[in-house]
């Protein structure tokens, strides 16, 4: 069988501002984490990535070789895993690996990049971390696994951090332990942290800044607190009718606690709807929308993937913001 070639995510753009969070947020498969490999250049061999430009710092990535690249990885953007287990090496310490990037990016010696990773583990709260740094993976919880790939990821202070899906294996008290442990080396370090997560309350927590991911294509961008407020895009409102607890208004009828389910499922990326890619799960699609949508401010800082965003909101659209 020959190979079909498709878009796993198209026209996707953002800036990131230091010392800030953005939050890419969707269903599963959307293309998420798609973009977080791509701004590292990790996507697999047959993958192609035709960005106009990737700037970080003034550098565009694009234009880099692998061997330049190699030396952005770790040092200038570095990137925590959804699970620890399978980011870390099994056969070597937990100390050797976060050593490692230390020698090479820093030049520092063995015994040098030694301590620098026993801090590393220190700075992200690991008890008794120069006697964990000699422990293997296995050895470890899921929680301390999760602190030594975040360990990792700051050791060389990177201007930017991709955390992808970093509590999604965790239970409850181990996620509010990493999203705490986030923010504080955010404030100490001013790190930018791109999010990648289905996890709405997460993001309420953490982020300054949301894109809404649907089947490849960003739908929808504004500040954490607008959108929680007032989302837009019948999908964001979707998603944020799908969740539990958020709140006595949350734009439910008063009384009404019934969880809202998006029908359907994501389209397949290689046979897309014609126009928009959410019409066929829209309750408000009609015949224009087999057109394809464009991401337009429909308001000041609002831009939406959907020509009729404000004829369809509601008449009384509640605060809906989920309090830390």
């Amino acid at each position: 069988m020959g190979r079909q070639s498709f878009a796993a995510v198209e026209h996707a753009s953002f800036t990131l501002d230091e010392g800030r969070t953005l939050a890419l947020v969707g269903e599963s498969g959307c293309g998420k984490t798609s973009i977080a490999l791509a701004l590292l250049r990790l996507t697999p061999p047959q993958a192609k990535i035709t960005a106009d430009a990737v700037s970080l710092r003034g550098r565009d990535l694009t234009r880099l070789s692998e061997r330049e690249m190699c030396a952005v990885r770790g040092k200038d953007a570095a990137m925590v895993f959804q699970d620890p287990l399978t980011a870390l090496n099994p056969v070597y310490t937990v100390g050797e690996q976060i050593a490692e990037g230390l020698r090479l990016h820093e030049r520092l010696g063995r015994a040098a990049a030694w301590d620098r990773a026993v801090e590393a583990m220190h700075e992200v709260g690991i008890p008794d971390a120069r006697r964990r740094a000699r422990e293997y993976p296995h050895q470890l919880s899921g929680g301390l696994r999760q602190r030594v790939t975040i360990a990792q990821a700051i050791a060389c202070r990177p201007a930017l951090l991709i955390a992808d899906e970093p509590t999604t294996a965790l239970d409850v008290s181990l996620q509010a332990q990493i999203i705490d442990l986030l923010l504080k080396l955010q404030a100490d370090l001013r790190l930018s942290i791109l999010l990648i997560t289905h996890d709405l309350g997460v993001v309420a927590e953490m982020a300054h800044d949301v894109a809404v991911m649907y089947a490849g294509q960003i739908v929808e961008q504004a500040d954490v607190k607008s959108l929680f407020a007032r989302p837009l895009h019948p999908y964001t409102r979707g998603l944020l009718l799908s969740v539990p607890g958020l709140g006595p208004e949350d734009g439910r009828a008063p009384g009404d606690r019934k969880l809202r389910c998006l029908e359907g499922t994501v389209p397949d990326l290689a046979h897309l709807p014609p126009g928009c890619r959410f019409a066929p799960r829209c309750p408000y699609a009609i015949e224009p929308c087999e057109e394809p949508q464009q991401l337009r401010e429909v308001e000041p800082g609002r831009p939406v993937r959907c020509w009729r965003a404000l004829e369809t909101l509601p008449a009384e659209t509640s605060e809906r913001i989920t309090q830390a």
